[in-house]
């Protein structure tokens, strides 16, 4: 239970006061537990929704015990307004986890916060909030584990798409799953579900790799 309060507290005060740090602005990726410090991990990706194709990388590190940072890189394909437009996503965040599965609490538990920027012909969009996401490694035999995830944000955007300039709240979900094939690679797959977003497709479908180094 006092862990369940602290978790608490700690997103409160996160969805109150964080502000150009939010979570992984173009996706979640990997479970709640941060990596080791002095750890890496390098991720690649691939996202299709119904208008849009994607490939983003993700480079995680650790210094402090339970924090890492993320950084994110990669090009966005849109179907905008009956032409083809390629876009540059670059995102930034930081993640601290704040409760670990036991007995007394059943998942891990993270809060994120980070900030992205998409940019493009007549298109620019920064966006940044407070996210939090729980998973569970669950064995499989040996080695091999597989570690649900879900997540939520909360995600403010600005928007200047052609001569239109206004923001936007939505509140991307997130459930994915990370396939543990050894301690350095692991296999991802995640469902997006972008729900009030203006610009994006409502559903998008990511797989990849991270790779720890």
């Amino acid at each position: 239970m006092k862990i369940f309060l602290a978790a608490a507290l700690a997103g409160a005060a996160l969805l109150a006061g964080f502000s150009p740090a939010r979570a992984q602005v173009y996706g979640q990726f990997t479970g709640a537990r941060t990596i080791p410090v002095n750890g890496h991990v390098f991720g690649g990706y691939l996202a299709a929704s119904k208008n849009a194709i994607g490939v983003l990388t993700q480079l995680r590190l650790s210094f402090y015990p339970n924090i890492d940072f993320g950084f994110q890189g990669g090009f966005n394909k849109v179907d905008f307004a009956g032409s083809d437009v390629t876009n540059l996503r670059l995102g930034t965040d930081v993640r601290m986890l704040v409760a670990q599965s036991s007995e007394s609490f059943p998942v891990d538990l993270a809060i994120d916060g980070g900030l992205g920027v998409e940019t493009g012909d007549n298109i620019h969009i920064l966006s940044l909030g407070p996210s939090a996401v729980a998973s569970r490694d669950l064995k499989v035999g040996g080695s091999l584990a597989i570690v649900p995830y879900a997540g939520v944000s909360l995600l403010y955007s600005s928007l200047d798409i052609g001569d239109r300039s206004d923001t936007d709240v939505s509140f991307p979900l997130r459930f994915g799953t990370e396939f543990v094939a050894s301690p350095e690679l692991r296999v991802t797959a995640e469902l997006q579900l972008l729900l009030d977003d203006e610009f994006n497709d409502d559903i998008v479908f990511t797989t990849g790799v991270n790779l720890a180094f």
